[in-house]
Parts: structure tokens; sequence; C-alpha cells
């Protein structure tokens, strides 16, 4: 089992930026493809980035329109812990930060919230006009 846990979130100015990093337990992330979320209050989640593997030790990094230049995702195997760096933060940005976890995801499920069986807890982060 892989316990996943979320910091970092708060409130920030726009334009301003915050690092959220997500502490996993149990399982390292290795072989799972890993990813962040974002639920804003009455919108459905939404899928901000991942990190997958394809054909062994390549990895490949993909990111929602919404957040392509201004956000990063980053992970740590070492420390067992994935990281993004937002940038350039927009009001349109606030909302409930969750990362999420599964082995074995292909294609383009990785965008899909239903595709993971781990998930955090969420952090909220909050940008200001």
């Amino acid at each position: 089992q892989v316990q996943l846990v979320e910091s970092g979130g708060g409130l920030v100015q726009a334009g301003g930026s915050l690092r959220l990093s997500c502490a996993a337990s149990g399982r390292t992330f290795s072989s799972y493809t890993i990813g962040w979320f974002r639920q804003a209050p009455g919108k459905e989640r939404e899928f901000v980035a991942a990190i997958r593997r394809s054909g062994g030790i390549t990895y490949y990094i993909d990111y929602a329109d919404s957040v392509k230049g201004r956000f990063t995702i980053s992970r740590d195997n070492a420390k067992n812990t994935l990281y993004l760096q937002m940038n350039s933060l927009k009001p349109e940005d606030t909302a409930v930060y969750y990362c999420a976890a599964r082995e074995g995801i292909s294609g383009s499920d990785y965008t899909v919230p239903t595709a993971y069986n781990y998930w955090g807890q969420g952090t909220q982060v909050t940008v200001s006009s």
C-alpha cells in the first residue's frame, strides 16, 4: 500500500510562486505513474501534470494546457517525493491540489482521475488578485 501526503499549499498573490510536495511511504515511485490533480469549488477534479514510464528507463512528463510553461513537475526517487513547482500563479489556479499514483497506467489514461488508486488528502492553494 502507498500513503501520499501533500504539503506546501498556502495563500499567494497573483504572479507569485509555490512549490508543492507529495511524500510517499510504503512503496517507491520508481515503478508508478505519478501525477498532480486539482479541484476548485463546484468543479470536477482535473489533470495538472504527470510523470510516466515508457519502454524501460525512459520517463515522460505531460502537462495540462492550462499550466504548461508555468508549472514544473519533478520527482526525487531517493526521497520518494513528488514536487510541483508553480510559477506565475493566477487566481484561476485556486484549488485543492492532490497527488496521485498508480502502477501500470497506459495510453492517455494518466489524465483521468479514476485511473489512479492512491491519493493524498490534498493541499489548498489560494491565489489572490
